[in-house]
């Protein structure tokens, strides 16, 4: 099975994140988020001309610290798409109209420009009442890593940011969703590095991946559409035997569901 994959040379490995939070602000909501044990969710995820399928469930209550969460997982641990991979083996919880996730995001394995891998502690992926382009968390940081003699720096900036709120949602499998709001995710990356005590550019301020989660109430994540894309000189691509440029789409669409 051909899977999305651009620069895997690059590794990130992340102990800490800067969370932004701030529930005073919040007021109710009527949107449900179905996080209950048992709860899954079966998805047709079609990129590079090649379709795969993943099962993603709520199998039990997990203790993070002091906190209990929902711990998501997949079938057989396998998942392919974006957003099932981003849940999987981790912890969700519910507060005051948001869905917050706590463990280790490995979505690296092909799917990115730069491997990543990182700890996440209450990154919001979801709010029910933000408004339009709120942006809801951001993690960020800087590592050095050396791959094929060359040594990097990467500066990163992962952020999740709210977005429409819509009537009426029609996926691009036909299927027709009421009151979905939509999330965004992004990931911004800068890496260069140094011979002869000059320093390179690689890729420059670039979003290298934007995810739109379509969120239905009552029902999850119905469909994810994720962009990858990088561009980087010529010259750089031929030392690391890459495209020059490139840009893939991943579309994640439900097929199955129950939720309690």
């Amino acid at each position: 099975m051909k899977k999305i994959y651009l620069l895997t040379i690059f590794s990130f490995a992340l102990l800490s994140c800067t969370v932004d939070n701030d529930d005073n602000l919040d007021t109710p909501s009527n949107f449900q988020l179905p996080i209950t044990i048992g709860n899954y969710w079966v998805y047709d995820v079609e990129g590079e001309g090649v379709m795969t399928k993943d099962s993603l469930f709520i199998s039990k209550d997990t203790l993070i610290g002091s906190t209990t969460y929902k711990k998501f997982e997949t079938e057989a641990n396998l998942a392919t798409g974006f957003y099932s991979s981003s849940l999987k083996n981790n912890g969700v919880r519910e507060s005051q109209n948001k869905l917050l996730l706590t463990g280790n995001l490995s979505i690296g394995n092909g799917q990115l420009p730069i491997g990543l891998d990182l700890s996440l502690v209450d990154f919001i992926i979801f709010k029910a009442n933000a408004s339009v382009n709120e942006t809801l968390s951001t993690k960020t940081g800087v590592l050095n890593e050396t791959v094929n003699g060359f040594p990097l720096i990467i500066n990163y900036t992962l952020r999740s940011k709210a977005g429409e709120s819509l009537t009426v949602f029609t996926s691009p499998n036909t299927d027709v969703y009421n009151n979905v709001k939509i999330t965004k995710v992004v990931l911004n990356a800068t890496i260069s590095t140094t011979v002869s005590g000059i320093n390179i550019p690689i890729i420059t301020n670039q979003d290298v991946l934007t995810s739109l989660e379509y969120v239905a109430d009552g029902i999850g994540v119905v469909h994810t559409n994720t962009t990858i894309t990088y561009t980087i000189s010529q010259l750089i691509a031929d030392q690391l035997g890459v495209p020059a440029t490139s840009t893939q789409v991943q579309n994640e669409f439900l097929t199955n569901y129950l939720v309690q």
